[in-house]
């Protein structure tokens, strides 16, 4: 289309209109509705015979985005012809679409650590629309993610079940930092990573919302009891056994299926027909205990079992317990101080009697070695 004469000055005005918003970024809008439909088509008819690739870029997003009907008739128009005449047109730009975020951990609850090092942790993601999703894992501190589960869940619901939980688990159940709880899962996949094993399959539809959450460290008690003070107090320590007697800690023992040999030694000792002295008799329990002790924690045993007292020292203190809170932080600090002999850590000669009393009703028959073994397993 070709102006008339009245109109030139019309389409010059709209013709500079064009112009500047070729000028500024995102100014395709500027084709404003005060210019009569012919007068546009005319402008653009001018502004196409420039031939430039911006000119161009323009007009095919008009084409598109103009905010005004007639303007992307107009444009479109125009566009035609110049198809027609053999002209390559650029794409026009896309419209930016806003990414979409992964939804966020709102909030997160755990247990307490078993004598596998597995752990509960449950966390609730809240999406952009106020949708909840639960997330259920099961999280061992030798083999990363064991179980995974969950989808979406309302609120009465989620309140339900965690009422449902509280009264079923034999472990403290407690909420926690969403930040911690995702810390614990990314720890757990760092230990994937390492050991070059996958998490379940289930855990895939989970794992873009953990990797956009901002993990931080595991429950860690240092943060709510002075480590100096503790190691200080040279009588906590010495009571570390007693942690054992707690319903928490009922599992807590060393794997019986490493101390088949040493629990038929401990047997012979005792039912001996040799008549020796109970001291004697003591004596060689004692030396029995104390290698079991020295073989099974090593440098990094010592490490595993460390990190679950200093979750259950936390867990102790949440729930009011500060003293045998400070009792299971000072043993955590003397397991994880290459200077301590564990044997001389009560608590690690405990994990070590109790493994050999289970080991011996493993190896008379009274026990499955299946059921009261410490290892991890899905």
């Amino acid at each position: 289309m070709v102006a008339r004469p009245a109109e030139d000055e019309a389409v010059l005005a709209c013709l500079a209109t064009l112009e500047a918003s070729l000028a500024k970024t995102g100014g395709e809008s500027e084709a404003r509705d005060e210019f009569p439909p012919g007068t546009l088509e005319a402008a653009l008819d001018a502004l196409a015979r420039r031939g430039d690739d911006r000119a161009l870029r323009l007009l095919t997003t008009l084409a598109e985005r103009a905010s005004s009907k007639q303007a992307r008739k107009a444009a479109r128009r125009v566009l035609y012809r110049l198809t027609q005449a053999g002209v390559a047109l650029p794409p026009a730009v896309p419209k930016p679409q806003a990414e979409r975020q992964p939804p966020r951990a709102a909030r997160a609850w755990v247990s307490g650590v078993d004598g596998s090092g597995s752990r509960a942790v449950w966390v609730l993601f809240e999406d952009a629309f106020g949708g909840l999703a639960l997330c259920a894992l099961i999280v061992n501190d030798q083999a990363g993610i064991l179980e995974s589960s969950g989808g979406a869940i309302s609120k009465k619901r989620l309140e339900a079940e965690l009422r449902s939980l509280r009264q079923s688990q034999k472990l403290p159940w407690l909420e926690l930092p969403p930040a911690r709880a995702t810390g614990l899962v990314a720890a757990a996949l760092a230990l994937h990573a390492r050991l070059k094993t996958d998490p379940p399959a289930e855990f895939s539809r989970w794992r873009r919302s953990f990797d956009a959450a901002a993990g931080g460290a595991g429950p860690m008690i240092g943060e709510d009891l002075a480590a100096d003070e503790v190691r200080r107090d040279a009588t906590l320590l010495d009571h570390s056994a007693e942690l054992l007697a707690l319903p928490e800690l009922a599992s807590w023992f060393l794997d019986p299926g490493t101390l088949g040999s040493d629990a038929l030694e401990l047997l012979q000792a005792r039912e001996s027909r040799l008549v020796v002295s109970d001291q004697i008799k003591a004596e060689r329990e004692a030396a029995i205990v104390e290698r079991v002790v020295d073989r099974a924690l090593t440098a990094d045993a010592r490490g595993l079992w460390a990190r679950r007292l200093e979750e259950m020292a936390w867990i102790f203190h949440a729930t009011g317990r500060l003293r045998e809170a400070r009792v299971a932080y000072a043993t955590a600090l003397a397991l994880d101080d290459p200077e301590h002999p564990p044997r001389r850590i009560p608590l690690a000669r405990g994990l070590a009697e109790r493994g050999l009393a289970v080991a011996s009703e493993v190896a008379l028959g009274r026990l499955s070695a299946a059921e009261v073994s410490r290892a991890p397993k899905r």
